[in-house]
């Protein structure tokens, strides 16, 4: 929770915020801003000016110092009480199927079961419910073992409307302290033609706390991967896509991870989407590699106090210099946080980057860079 001086300040800020709108929506609208030749005018324009560009660094330095104190203290369990086997050749497994197995566990489960998934494609749709907790998916490889699905947001659910993209994943996971490793979740719909309506389609959706993911595959297009809700770990993972295809509000680390761009043309890598101050959510890339086709941005501010940062990331020419779209709103601008931090490669030039995005300094940059960012100690056990 805010300390009564930090609700003052963002109470203030948010006042000056207010102060410098009316200027701003002068000049968003076409009007002229009143007095323009007044020397006074000119000199308060500029007083605000500094004073906003003061109060954003005030921002810059609290945001990294948030402790996730919206979080409970998570508790894993360390080691598995029992395993099942999955194969295509029933007599070599104790299912055929993924959601076969998962559905032979118990409402609720309480303790932790490892799920061995053989070599092969399982092309079905899995869905792991809010009460089938402790749950570890195991492949044989994520170049051996893939699960696929192919569904939209404009595929007919079962009372005949779209499903929406929440309901589009191939694989889908609502139940806490999950762990996934050396296997592949792919949507097979073929990347959209610009400006298609309804082609969302996600490969995999976490929507609980405390997952973990090595070794893993996420392919796809349009929002592959939706990290939709809670503390997320993606170590060495590959990820592929083409519009806002890491996206969500979850508070997710990204280490050792590529992530491949497949956009036709324009295409952005996140859409992270912190919609309110308090929330303690925001996407780290540390040490990741970004390659592909297309231009592509950075990130596109889908919610209004969006957050992502990219450290020692190598990345490929196909950045748009810009990095960072506002996703139509200007406004958001004054209450995003993005950041880079010691990136290299010949799209990681801070030059061409918009002005309300960050290259940060070693003390910004430091609650991004490691587990503590989610609070791995707590809960991550791989």
């Amino acid at each position: 929770m805010l300390t009564n001086s930090q609700l003052i300040f963002y109470i203030f800020f948010l006042f000056v915020l207010l102060l410098n709108s009316d200027q701003t929506q002068c000049h968003t609208k076409g009007l002229r801003p009143r007095n323009p030749s007044s020397g006074l005018q000119k000199a308060v324009n500029a007083t605000r000016l500094q004073f906003s560009e003061q109060q954003f660094m005030k921002w810059v330095e609290f945001v990294g110092s948030l402790k996730h104190s919206l979080f409970k203290t998570a508790k894993n369990k360390l080691f598995p009480s029992h395993t099942l086997t999955v194969n295509k050749n029933p007599a070599r497994g104790d299912f055929i199927s993924i959601q076969e197995a998962i559905d032979s566990l118990p409402f609720v489960n309480l303790v932790r079961v490892v799920i061995k998934v053989h070599a092969g494609v399982y092309t079905e749709k899995v869905n792991i419910s809010p009460l089938k907790s402790f749950i570890t998916i195991e492949g044989a490889g994520a170049d051996k073992t893939i699960v696929q699905w192919g569904d939209t947001a404009q595929t007919p659910g079962t009372r005949g409307q779209p499903m929406g993209t929440y309901s589009s994943a191939t694989f889908a996971v609502n139940a806490p302290y999950f762990i996934a490793k050396n296997i592949t979740f792919k949507n097979t719909t073929p990347v959209p033609a610009p400006g298609a309506m309804g082609k969302q389609a996600v490969a995999f959706r976490i929507s609980a706390d405390a997952a973990a993911f090595l070794g893993c595959r996420f392919l796809g297009a349009q929002d592959t991967l939706y990290d939709h809700l809670g503390r997320h770990y993606y170590k060495d993972c590959y990820i592929e896509g083409s519009v806002d295809f890491i996206f969500g509000n979850g508070l997710s680390l990204f280490e050792g991870c590529q992530v491949h761009a497949i956009a036709q043309y324009t295409g952005a890598l996140t859409a992270q989407g912190r919609s309110s101050i308090l929330q303690d959510t925001g996407f780290s890339f540390v040490n990741c590699k970004v390659t592909g086709s297309g231009a592509l941005y950075l990130g596109r501010a889908w919610g209004p106090f969006s957050r992502v940062v990219f450290a020692y990331t190598y990345m490929d020419n196909i950045i748009i210099p810009k990095g960072w779209y506002n996703w139509g709103d200007p406004n958001r601008e004054m209450t995003v946080f993005y950041g880079q931090y010691k990136c290299t490669g010949p799209g990681a030039s801070f030059a061409g980057r918009v002005s309300w995005s960050r290259e940060l300094t070693d003390e910004e940059a430091k609650p991004f860079l490691s587990l503590s960012y989610i609070d791995g100690s707590e809960w991550i056990r791989l």
